[in-house]
């Protein structure tokens, strides 16, 4: 009989959702006689007081942006952190117990940090039942990670197991595998076929905008910077769940010189990365992470206070993106990648020199040897 794997994820955004899917697909390949069972732990039938939380956190993101980065770097500290994180685990506890009577699993992976700090609380009892797994799904450490109890972390780059060693997590359990994202993103992408694909035009410039599942980080403000452009270009916008974003991107292409076209929330970004020349995103991780496994060449903006900023650090610092700053003109910007295409080959050779297509192999075979 297949071992029974449990991956708990968190539908804030969908780039914890996205990497819990990936490594779903890895671990079904790896394990083919596995059971696999994906479970929402913000959903208000695993837990009112979790679901609660997500809907606190995703209205503070849009009304107050910067009260969510303040809370951000407060719970970051080691004392005031720690103590809020106890707090939080052991209000998340008995939502982890119950999954755990439900599906009997032989494998816990948590994609968010909320399961992972509930799993971690758990009393010996009940942890010596499965082995335990957090895959961090950003490019830096946030206290909330930080999880003692864990069997096996995941991270995306050499810097945060030095952070979470720094912070008492044992060496031995920390793998350097870079982020789970689906292996379609590795395959070979012809540049013309996907442009055929979706409608395009075969020698116009394609710039592709997206803000992540929630359709975040003021598209329809970069849009307008891009009108002032006087070369034509076909602008791909993904605007994900967000239905009035939707609209006005619609709205906006009607009267625009530029050949826009509007996605909603769609399963063809393979395919709408592999057509475009430049992605103007604000760096949700997995989204970059996509991006780098198909070497496309990234400008970011807007990042989501916190995590992003850290996502978009490290990233321009790999020499695949050009991160905007407050006063920087995106419309400059472009202008200027697609007149160099020498800087363009060398973000997209960047990229993926950066890539890890291994990820979710690794995360499998790790995981392998403790069962």
């Amino acid at each position: 009989m297949g071992k029974s794997f449990l991956l708990v994820t968190a539908s804030i955004g969908s780039g914890h959702e996205k990497a819990a899917s990936a490594i779903a697909e890895g671990i079904k390949a790896y394990f083919p006689d596995a059971r696999i069972d994906t479970v929402d732990f913000m959903r208000w039938d695993t837990s009112f007081i979790n679901a609660f939380m997500k809907s606190c956190y995703l209205k503070m993101l849009a009304l107050v942006p910067n009260l969510y980065e303040f809370m951000y770097r407060f719970t970051d500290g080691n004392r005031k952190g720690g103590f809020i994180q106890l707090l939080m685990a052991q209000a998340m506890s008995r939502s982890i117990k119950s999954l755990v009577r439900k599906y009997r699993p032989d494998v816990i992976i948590c994609t968010h940090p909320f399961p992972a700090e509930a799993v971690s609380h758990l009393g010996d009892g009940w942890r010596q039942q499965f082995v335990s797994v957090a895959v961090i799904t950003d490019y830096s450490v946030h206290r909330m990670w930080i999880c003692p109890n864990m069997d096996l972390y995941f991270v995306g780059c050499d810097f945060m197991k030095k952070q979470l060693i720094a912070d008492g997590i044992r060496e031995d359990t920390i793998h350097v595998t870079g982020i789970p994202v689906s292996r379609d993103f590795y395959q070979a992408w012809d540049k013309a076929a996907c442009r055929q694909a979706a409608g395009l035009l075969p020698d116009l410039p394609v710039v592709l905008l997206m803000g992540g599942g929630l359709g975040l980080g003021r598209i329809v403000a970069a849009l307008e910077q891009l009108e002032k452009l006087e070369i034509r270009l076909q602008l791909l916008v993904a605007a994900g769940r967000n239905h009035e974003l939707k609209a006005q991107a619609e709205r906006f292409g009607g009267t625009s010189h530029h050949c826009v076209h509007v996605y909603g929330f769609t399963d063809k970004v393979c395919q709408l990365m592999g057509a475009s020349d430049i992605l103007v995103t604000k760096p949700g991780a997995l989204t970059l992470t996509e991006a780098m496994a198909m070497g496309l060449p990234m400008v970011l903006h807007e990042p989501i206070p916190g995590p992003e900023t850290d996502n978009a650090r490290y990233m321009s610092g790999c020499g695949a993106a050009v991160w905007l700053h407050a006063g920087d003109n995106l419309a400059c910007v472009i202008r200027d990648l697609l007149s160099e295409q020498y800087a363009l080959s060398d973000m997209a050779m960047a990229a993926r020199r950066h890539a890890r297509p291994g990820t979710v192999q690794e995360i499998a075979r790790a995981i392998e040897e403790l069962l």
